[in-house]
């Protein structure tokens, strides 16, 4: 199974991030993130066993979970050739940086190979991305917006009839006295 580790969002923060979806929507054509489908990813796993979901489970309650304000204050693309990808990013947040290295830690200490790529935590709103015009990122942001998060989840990803869809496995929440 491909599993990846991930912080979810309450409905009214995924309102907010639908809310610049849409905007950018008017100006463009792709492949929007379906609202249960984001979040922010802490760690990619790729292709695991059941036996090293249990790793992965055993690192994330060594790990914990921590109370976390986030804010989304800019939205940006990494370019692709087949169209790019549009994301909604967040301040820089010591907090979810020492979760995010704890968290990989323990992962590492599992057996897990993990991405060396520096951490650029956003929230994917839409893939495979053509502008039908010029944009301002700014107003498609529109204002900066705070959120709230608690749980760090292991989530599993696959395809059933063609569709992305993201189910959460396993979570650890701050405050939770026993995994």
């Amino acid at each position: 199974m491909r599993l990846f580790l991930a912080v979810n969002f309450d409905d009214a923060t995924k309102q907010r991030i639908l809310a610049v979806q849409r905007r950018l929507r008017e100006a463009a054509q792709g492949d929007f993130s379906r609202p249960e489908n984001l979040h922010l990813t802490l760690a990619f796993l790729g292709e695991v066993s059941a036996q090293r979901a249990a790793a992965a489970r055993r690192a994330m309650d060594r790990t914990g979970a921590v109370p976390l304000s986030l804010t989304f204050d800019q939205i940006g693309s990494f370019r692709r050739d087949g169209g790019d990808i549009w994301w909604v990013g967040l301040a820089e947040n010591p907090a979810l940086l020492r979760l995010r290295q704890e968290l990989c830690g323990n992962l590492i200490a599992e057996g897990f190979h993990l991405e060396e790529r520096r951490f650029s935590p956003h929230i994917t709103i839409a893939r495979r991305v053509r502008l039908r015009q010029e944009v301002d990122c700014g107003a498609i942001l529109g204002a900066t917006f705070d959120a709230s998060a608690d749980t760090v989840s292991l989530m599993r990803s696959e395809r059933p009839n063609g569709v992305l869809t993201y189910t959460e496995q396993y979570s650890v929440c701050a405050g939770r006295d026993e995994p």
